[in-house]
């Protein structure tokens, strides 16, 4: 084996550019005894999904055009100018005392995003960590419900001389919610502003003491709610919650694609799939996939971004949200399992963004392609 003939096969091994590996200067080291070679390579993205995808391109073009049999050992490291480009974004404080915040967030109404974003909390509680919750659908919150506490109410305290809400404590979960501020059969009719301006208290106004985790569960779709969190607080990363159907899919696409937006950058953590199969309780090993099959998880392999896993579509699941205990609490069944695998996940790659990038800055909005500018 020869290293030009190494480079050269490299050169149809692309990256997040339009050039190659190659081109681009993403190759290190070559080294050669014998009938193994060692190759050194960065790549421009930190998930490891992406370097991964990488470390076995580079093999795949090495075997099928110098050496079939070669032993092929890649070395993948975050480039430099990933970690550049990350930084190009204006700093903003973090909320006092809250280490990550994690949006979740799907692109189409229906595919159970609260109902993860509740028991994900729970599985997050049950591994160790402190675990608050804001229940960002303005318009149809959920999360009293979910957590049994719709009748609850924030209670005033004193922080350094200033009142603050005390957030409503369910299962261990801080949670705030505008339910907590509605009757239940008060619908909440207001324009974009007066949504904004309610978020942005219910983030700031909230003593939320220590937390390792705050998960913001956002309304489906791109709008008005979604901007001003990125504008009121450093997101840590989102997760995307899809099911496997086109549909929805399309729209999660269009979910992973605004928080990749120059204007917004926002690292995606993930996209995971709910109700990926059903499982009949008097035939618990027979899956069937009612909505498609690995719809998700193709999607995240075509926008490079970590698949986090799938839950399935399970009765009971609905019935403890309906009741107000999350499904995640239930002993004795695989569902904790499922729930604790996804959040598993998620804090790896949490400790993956956390490594390879700097904070995430506040969002400054301006000119978006078809919006007019932010005042």
């Amino acid at each position: 084996m020869k290293k030009e003939d190494i480079l050269k096969a490299l050169e149809s091994v692309g990256n997040s550019t339009e050039s190659n590996i190659v081109e681009a200067d993403l190759i290190r080291n070559i080294q050669i005894f014998g009938d193994e070679v060692i190759i050194d390579a960065e790549s421009l993205s930190p998930t490891l999904q992406a370097k991964k995808k990488l470390e076995v391109d580079i093999m795949k073009a090495v075997h099928d055009q110098v050496a079939e049999k070669a032993k092929v050992v890649v070395n993948v490291s975050v480039s430099e100018k990933s970690k550049e480009t990350a930084a190009n974004v204006i700093k903003g404080a973090p909320i006092p005392g809250v280490q990550n915040i994690i949006a979740i967030a799907s692109g189409k109404g229906g595919v159970g995003k609260s109902t993860v974003t509740a028991n994900l909390a729970i599985s997050l509680r049950q591994m160790g960590f402190k675990v608050g919750l804001i229940d960002a659908d303005i318009y149809g919150p959920s999360a009293p419900i979910m957590f049994d506490v719709q009748h609850a109410k924030p209670m005033t305290v004193h922080v350094d001389g200033k009142s603050k809400m005390g957030p409503v404590e369910a299962y261990g979960i801080k949670i705030m919610s505008i339910g907590f501020f509605a009757n239940t059969d008060q619908a909440v009719v207001w324009r974009g502003p007066m949504a904004t301006k309610a978020l942005t208290q219910m983030i700031h106004d909230t003593h939320w003491n220590e937390l390792d985790f705050l998960l913001i569960d956002l309304p489906p779709g791109t709008g008005d709610i979604h901007l001003s969190m990125v504008q009121n607080m450093p997101v840590t990363g989102a997760v995307v919650v899809s099911t496997p159907q086109k549909v929805a899919l399309a729209d999660a696409r269009k979910g992973v694609a605004m928080f990749k937006m120059d204007q917004i950058n926002v690292p995606v953590l993930g996209i995971l799939e709910n109700m990926s199969y059903f499982s009949p309780p008097e035939l618990p090993a027979n899956k069937y996939y009612l909505f498609g099959k690995e719809g998700a998880q193709d999607l995240a392999s075509q926008l490079d971004v970590p698949f986090l896993g799938e839950l399935p579509l399970i009765q009971s699941i609905r019935e403890a949200g309906d009741v107000g205990r999350p499904a995640a609490l239930q002993e004795g069944t695989t569902i904790p399992l499922a729930f604790e695998e996804i959040a598993r996940n998620i804090v790896a790659e949490v400790a993956q963004r956390n490594e390879n990038l700097p904070p995430t800055e506040i969002v400054r909005i301006t000119t978006m392609a078809g919006c007019s500018p932010k005042k």
